[in-house]
């Protein structure tokens, strides 16, 4: 390392200051992270694998299935980004099934109201 304000001298993936946290990323590096998810996910989806972080099966299965698209991924975002990105899988899922039960047992999803001034 020199004087100079980063840390990895590589163009690829994720950069770092040299007090080690990660620098803010550009648009072309929030491009290739999206990219690398979105490659990652639809490898998921073609092997039928939902979640690839809380299962022990899920993430033996995702390394199998989807090892090489996972390590690009992860070199390509910053591991907060991976873990949220992951977890928002499991979560948006959830939330669609239920949204889904919702629906067919006859109910309505509404959204909820913010109170107005002068109401109590």
């Amino acid at each position: 390392m020199g004087w100079l304000p980063w840390g990895s001298s590589g163009d690829d993936g994720v950069k770092k200051t040299t007090g080690g946290a990660f620098e803010s990323p550009s648009r072309s590096n929030r491009a290739k992270c999206y990219e690398a998810r979105d490659a990652f996910f639809e490898c998921l989806d073609q092997n039928n694998i939902l979640d690839s972080v809380h299962t022990k099966d899920g993430i033996a299965k995702s390394k199998r299935a989807c090892g090489q698209q996972n390590e690009v991924f992860e070199k390509n975002c910053a591991h907060s980004w991976v873990d949220y990105f992951k977890k928002q899988r499991v979560v948006n899922y959830q939330k669609e099934q239920t949204i889904k039960k919702i629906e067919a047992e006859g109910g309505e999803i509404v959204a909820p109201q913010l109170p107005t001034r002068g109401s109590s």
